[in-house]
Parts: C-alpha cells; sequence; structure tokens
C-alpha cells in the first residue's frame, strides 16, 4: 500500500470520531428524546462526519497530487486533533462551532494553496531578513490595541480579532533555521572553555542575545508569557539541533531564567500570575479580580473528571444564573473540560495524539537531507511541541497559567490557520526528505 493509499484509510477515523461525538452530544440533549428525535440526531451527526471527512479527502488529493512522498500520518493524525476540537466547541457554544468550522475551511485553503504555490521551501533562505522583521512587527503589533486579562494578544478589526503571534512564531523559526544553518559550523569552532563550561564566540552569539532580548521585550511589553516561552524555547531548541553541544541552551536558559525574575520585580501582570500558580486556593487570590479563580475553578473541573470523566456532554460549564463556572471553556481552559468529561483517560489520549505529531515532525527532520530543512522541521515541531506543553502546563498547575490555544482544539481561527501553515511546511519538508535519491 502506497504512503497515500495508507494516509487516505486514516483519515476515516476522524469522519467516525466526528459523527460519533456529535450523535453523543444529541443524545445528551434531553430536547431530542423519543424515536424521531433518534433518526433526527442520527441524521445530522452523519451528515456532519460525511463534510468533514469530504474536506479531508479534498486536502488529502492536494497532497496526492504535489507531495506524493510526504509522511502519510501528520495530516490524519491533525484531522483527529481537528475533529475533536469542533466536537468539543460545539458542545460547549454551537455558535462558536460554526465559526470554527469556518476557520477550518480557511486553515484548509491556507493548507492548500501553501502546498501549491510553494514549489521549493528553500527559497524562503533568500528572504530570512525581511521574514525575521515581519516576525517582529507581528509580535509588536497587539501592543496598539487593549489588553486581554492583563496581556497583549491580540489585534481587533470590528467583530474580527487575530492574534499575530501564531503567525510570528512560523516566521521566527523560519529566519532561526536559514541562520544557524550558515553560522553553526562556527558557533561549534570558534567556541572557548570556561569554568567546565563552553561558550559561543560573542561575534555569532549575538543572536542569541538579540533573541533573549526579544522574549524580554515580550514579558515586559506586552506581558504575553505564553509567547515568550513558546519563541524562546523553540529558539534553543534549534540551537541545540544545530550544533549538538548541550552548554548553548543551558547558557539560554540560564540567561532566560535571569530575565524573568528582574521583571517579575517590576511587572505586576507577571508577579500576579506566578502568585496565582503558586497558591491557587488562597482565599484572598481566589477573590481577586485577575487573581487565581480561572486556575483552581480548572483544577476543580479536572479532579471532579476523575479517571474516566462524567460522561460525553455532562460537564457544568454555568451557575443557573447564567455565570461561568469555568471561564474560557472554548479556549483557554479547554483542556480541563476534556478531562472532566471525558477522565484522565480521555486527557491522556488526547495528548498521545500530539506525541504521535511530535514524533513525525522530529522523524521529518531525521530523514531531512540539508541543513535548512533539518533545523526548519525541528525548529517547527518544537515550537508546536513547546504551545501544547505551555497550555497544558499551566492549566494543570505545572507552569504559570498562560493564554496561548491548544493546536488545532482550541476555539481560534488564527491559530488553525497558522498551525495549518505549519502543517504544510513539514510535509513539504518530508515529501523532499523521502524521494528518491
Amino acid at each position: 500500500m502506497s504512503a497515500r493509499t495508507r494516509e487516505l484509510f486514516a483519515l476515516i477515523p476522524a469522519g467516525l470520531l466526528v459523527t460519533a461525538g456529535f450523535l453523543a452530544i444529541f443524545l445528551s440533549q434531553e430536547s431530542l428524546k423519543g424515536v424521531g428525535g433518534q433518526d433526527q440526531l442520527t441524521d445530522a451527526s452523519l451528515t456532519y462526519g460525511g463534510i468533514f471527512l469530504a474536506l479531508c479527502v479534498a486536502a488529502h488529493l492536494v497532497i496526492r497530487v504535489r507531495l506524493r512522498h510526504a509522511d502519510p500520518y501528520l495530516f490524519p493524525l491533525v484531522a483527529v486533533l481537528a475533529c475533536f476540537g469542533l466536537v468539543m466547541i460545539y458542545r460547549i457554544d454551537d455558535e462558536l462551532a460554526r465559526l470554527q468550522a469556518q476557520w477550518f475551511v480557511i486553515g484548509l485553503i491556507l493548507f492548500s494553496a501553501t502546498i501549491i504555490g510553494l514549489r521549493d521551501y528553500r527559497v524562503l533562505e533568500r528572504y530570512r531578513y525581511l521574514i525575521a522583521l515581519a516576525g517582529i512587527v507581528l509580535l509588536i503589533l497587539p501592543r496598539a490595541f487593549p489588553p486581554t486579562n492583563g496581556a497583549y494578544l491580540s489585534v481587533r478589526v470590528g467583530s474580527l480579532s487575530v492574534q499575530p503571534a501564531e503567525f510570528a512564531k512560523i516566521a521566527i523559526v523560519i529566519f532561526l533555521a536559514s541562520y544557524l544553518r550558515d553560522t553553526r559550523q562556527v558557533l561549534v569552532l570558534g567556541a572557548r572553555r570556561f569554568l567546565f563550561v563552553t561558550l559561543p564566540p560573542l561575534k555569532h552569539f549575538g543572536p542569541v542575545l538579540v533573541i533573549w532580548g526579544a522574549a524580554m521585550v515580550l514579558l515586559f511589553f506586552i506581558q504575553d508569557i505564553g509567547s515568550s516561552v513558546m519563541f524562546y524555547g523553540g529558539f534553543l531548541a534549534i540551537l541545540y539541533v544545530a550544533t549538538n553541544r548541550l552548554s548553548f541552551p543551558v547558557i539560554g536558559l540560564g540567561l532566560f531564567a535571569l530575565g524573568s525574575w528582574l521583571l517579575y520585580q517590576v511587572r505586576p501582570t507577571i508577579e500576579n500570575r506566578v502568585a496565582a500558580w503558586r497558591d491557587p486556593f488562597d482565599p484572598e487570590l481566589y477573590e481577586r479580580v485577575g487573581g487565581s479563580y480561572q486556575l483552581a475553578q480548572s483544577l476543580f473541573a479536572q479532579a471532579d473528571g476523575g479517571l474516566l470523566g462524567r460522561g460525553f456532554g455532562q460537564s457544568v460549564l454555568d451557575l443557573p444564573g447564567g455565570a461561568a463556572i469555568l471561564p474560557a471553556p472554548q479556549t483557554d481552559f479547554i483542556y480541563a473540560v476534556i478531562v472532566n468529561e471525558l477522565g484522565l483517560a480521555g486527557g491522556l489520549a488526547l495528548l498521545l495524539v500530539y506525541l504521535l505529531v511530535v514524533q513525525r515532525g522530529f522523524k521529518v527532520a531525521m530523514l531531512a537531507r540539508d541543513s535548512f530543512s533539518k533545523l526548519l522541521a525541528a525548529g517547527l515541531t518544537s515550537v508546536f511541541a513547546l504551545q501544547v506543553f505551555v497550555i497544558v502546563g499551566g492549566v494543570t498547575k505545572l507552569i504559570p497559567l498562560t493564554g496561548v490555544t491548544l493546536p488545532f482544539v482550541s476555539y481560534g481561527g488564527s491559530s488553525v490557520m497558522a498551525n495549518f501553515i505549519l502543517l504544510a511546511l513539514l510535509l513539504l519538508v518530508s515529501d523532499r526528505a523521502r524521494r528518491e535519491a
């Protein structure tokens, strides 16, 4: 069986998951009880599953024509994540689910356009400084708009809201992959030993300090902890892959820790996030506006789910008066809703799918034949993995809570579109790597 045929058959479980998910939601709605209601909900579930599968097959045909040798499992795994996200958002708010479905279609269009229009992704190396400049502008742009929960995350034009950081992460990774392809040998050969630590030459290590400074600016200027961790962590991952020197990312982590501590002393928003993380059940913090209420409610919801959960569609999200028990369940805290309804088993199953995506992404990097392709695939995969770690770690109180989205699952058009572009780039690298020499 060819790789593309395996990919086609692997899409079938995603369509079945959509059908089963909507069927479970409809069954949990008391208004649809009865024989007629059962027929209605069965037809609707099959229709939604068929539409989702048809869209995925259309994208598969683009891959089949343009990228015959690409990894056969990346797109089906992402389809499983996307269908799971659509079902969960529909269970929370059917209007938001319709909007998410529209963003999913737009994301598939951008995915196909990237594959068709970017014949040779290596041309991106020529414009690395222009791409880096665009990424920096995208990161700073939200500062011109009102903050969201104390952080400057979005650009609002009328009713449309866009998070530029989702697209900036791709631009920064492209620049770093291109720059380190040219300088990685100099960083290794010109390094010196000092107190059992390998120090790279300052002339060529300057971009490390620039990226560190950019991460600190993110923390100070737009107060976005999640993006800072995601960008800087992705950079350290690319640096380690490029040089194979553990001391370089260790130095980078030390610089980030120092900068974070200094900013913690002067930025109340960061101080409040850390305080809520340290003791979310403190009554004073719990009652304070912008305190630990969100995190505490998230932990309560996950504990209430137990091992197997309360049941699909059974999570209580609002009080009888309409007040939210779990704020932002469709975005920041969708993982808490998943664990509440499907239990620890459901949450782990979702994380295993993410781990499979990350494993396939790193395999693409291992198979790549040139340095730029290898670093690009490793960087894109690292940023994707760190985004999952940052949001799940924040919701589960492993790290301070941040405002990034859970890729392909949380509600958000910017995240869906940017991650589909990221997936397209990974498949472009995979196709070139898996071709016969």
